[in-house]
């Protein structure tokens, strides 16, 4: 008897385990995102922090729209495209969340950067 709830337990964790990764926000490393970055250079990736943030650097050709601004599902419907992926971050997770949730309601597969640009600078130190 054992065996089998285990089983049907191991078989509910893998079959709830395995949905499309297309249904929701993902959430990458900084590492994720250098492998990507490293591999495809026509990424959509996002810098959702404020101008004043955007000074202390960014991400080599990461587009940059602020999330706290009023326009910023606007513009991002202006300069992104639906059939891409788009690689987002922020500071340090909080933000681009919010962002990658906007996207999602918009039709866009958003990744979210977990660590934003703080996991990004500690890596590439």
């Amino acid at each position: 008897m054992k065996k089998i709830v285990l089983f049907l337990v191991l078989v509910a964790s893998i079959a709830f385990s395995c949905k499309p990764q297309n249904e929701g926000i993902v959430d990458i490393t900084v590492e994720d995102l250098q492998v990507v970055l490293n591999n495809d250079k026509n990424v959509q990736l996002i810098d959702v922090r404020t101008p004043g943030e955007w000074a202390d650097g960014i991400i080599d050709n990461a587009i940059k729209i602020n999330v706290t601004a009023d326009d910023f599902e606007k513009l991002a419907l202006e300069k992104l495209d639906k059939s891409n992926p788009v690689y987002i971050y922020c500071r340090s997770g909080g933000r681009s969340k919010i962002a990658a949730d906007v996207l999602l309601k918009n039709g866009f597969q958003p990744y979210n950067v977990l660590g934003g640009y703080m996991a990004w600078e500690e890596k590439n130190k």
